[in-house]
């Protein structure tokens, strides 16, 4: 039997938490929907609800102080997946957002039907991001060596404890494949390229996916898969 999803709306327009949560019931069954105004309550309930299947963040609500919330939403709740949506369509806040650990970035002007299409994505495991066409593809936009990892670069070295079959995993991750397409394409379960993702981000040090395509786009992986 499948767990039941536990789905966080952290903001504090009540017409948005009622919009959100309606797209959230008419899609998915089996759905607990908890609602909050502030960070302080959100972090209350993420200490009483280690499940979270997903939480919903505006950057905006009381409490945040830009992404300083989500930092500390994040350190709360290490397991859940953090979205951020917003009403700035920036794609500066966007990468801030993913290098301190969201994984997605919606607009609060995103269609019903592209918000649908963005909980499915991140519910699946994969990261969303909706400034960007391709979604996945950020790594290009880049200021420097350190990139978007501020004072924290990837250092190629760490690539080298990542086995082969990993970096074939990180490898088609940086398609913009889902774990589902690159368990078909590589012949392993689903469940096995979830246990080389998480391997994955252990070993780079890095809190998701974008992070760690982020990092993967800085060196060649064909090489390291020469070894």
């Amino acid at each position: 039997m499948v767990a039941p999803l536990k789905i966080l709306i952290a903001d504090d327009h009540p017409l948005f938490r009622e919009a959100i949560s309606s797209i959230i019931s008419s899609d998915f069954e089996c759905c607990e929907i908890m609602e909050t105004s502030d960070l302080g309550c959100a972090i209350e309930i993420t200490k009483k609800n280690h499940d979270l299947s997903l939480i919903l963040l505006n950057m905006d609500i009381p409490g945040m102080h830009g992404l300083d919330g989500l930092i500390t939403l994040r350190d709360e709740a290490p397991a859940a997946p953090i979205v951020i949506v917003s009403a700035k369509e920036s794609k500066q806040i966007a990468l801030q957002a993913i290098a301190l650990g969201a994984v997605g970035y919606i607009t609060k002007s995103s269609p019903r039907a592209l918000m649908k299409n963005a909980i499915h994505q991140i519910l699946n495991g994969n990261v969303y991001l909706h400034l960007y066409p391709d979604n996945i593809r950020i790594g290009k936009e880049r200021s420097g060596s350190q990139g978007c990892f501020g004072s924290s670069p990837i250092y190629p070295e760490l690539f080298n404890s990542l086995t082969h079959r990993q970096l074939l995993v990180l490898e088609r991750m940086g398609k913009g494949e889902s774990n589902k397409q690159i368990a078909f394409n590589l012949h392993i379960a689903e469940s096995t390229v979830k246990a080389h993702v998480s391997a994955i981000l252990r070993k780079l040090g890095v809190h998701n996916r974008v992070q760690a395509i982020l990092a993967a786009s800085e060196v060649e992986i064909s090489w390291y898969l020469k070894r």
